[in-house]
């Protein structure tokens, strides 16, 4: 079978059972710091980064979310961020986020995925293809890091924004992709710091896709959120990041 655009654009950033259907999320954060973050006082310099498996451990379970099923592990998600290419540097930082790796400078990062469980309340057999894949499913990562390096990693996406307003190319699990837009969001306004930015993708001819992430920080702990509904690629709709998700997250983190 001919691969879709929506499939190419997919492969580049999730690479899942359903990688078909996602597609990437290089994204454009808001890059106003004083109107869309909550400031908050720095971290101390003695503050320690947690390890990856302590981060695995404060990720979402499954039962964590009501209507949610959670996949743990990293098969469905790049593993380092050098699967994960930019043409400019500045905007490495927000392909990062979308693709649930830190987009800071640790080593310290994991993490899974949530989607909607709507097997459970099924009575039908879908109606058709687009039906079946008309769920969302949230990338979730988190990354710790030494000192303010947390601070950092949030002003480098900030500042990723504004370089990267007029788009970027972005080259992922061995296809290529084109930002055509990255632009400001509305965010959440939990944690210490929080952030979220849009990003539109040409889908090769086929209309523009859109795409919002969140990035929040609480304490030296930065969590990243970006969801995609597989039904609506194309349509220029950004699926929303369900609130649920993000609070019962940041609810695990200390």
């Amino acid at each position: 079978m001919k691969r879709s655009s929506r499939a190419r654009i997919g492969a580049t950033v999730a690479m899942s059972a359903v990688t078909l259907a996602l597609i990437t999320g290089c994204s454009s954060e808001d890059k106003d710091s004083d109107k869309g973050t909550e400031a908050s006082a720095s971290p101390t310099q003695a503050a320690k980064a947690l390890s990856a498996a302590e981060l695995e451990k404060l990720l979402l379970a499954q039962g964590d979310v009501k209507g949610y099923k959670v996949q743990a592990g990293d098969d469905t998600l790049p593993k380092a961020k050098t699967e994960v290419k930019t043409d400019k540097a500045e905007c490495d930082p927000l392909a990062w986020a979308t693709a649930a790796l830190a987009p800071g400078e640790t080593d310290a990062h994991a993490s899974n995925t949530v989607a909607e469980d709507k097997a459970a309340s099924a009575t039908a057999a879908p109606d058709s293809v687009e039906d079946a894949f008309d769920i969302n499913m949230t990338f979730v990562g988190l990354s710790s890091y030494d000192a303010d390096g947390a601070e950092k990693a949030m002003k480098a996406v900030n500042d990723g924004v504004a370089a990267c307003s007029g788009g970027y190319g972005m080259k992922a699990a061995g296809e290529d992709s084109k930002v055509t837009k990255v632009g400001s969001a509305k965010a959440a306004g939990q944690g210490d710091e929080s952030v979220a930015f849009s990003q539109d993708v040409d889908m090769d001819g086929e209309g523009t896709a859109t795409f919002t992430t969140e990035v929040v920080r609480k304490g030296n702990t930065v969590a990243t959120f970006y969801t995609v509904n597989f039904a609506s690629l194309g349509t220029g709709k950004a699926a929303e990041i369900p609130a649920e998700i993000v609070t019962a997250q940041l609810g695990k983190l200390k």
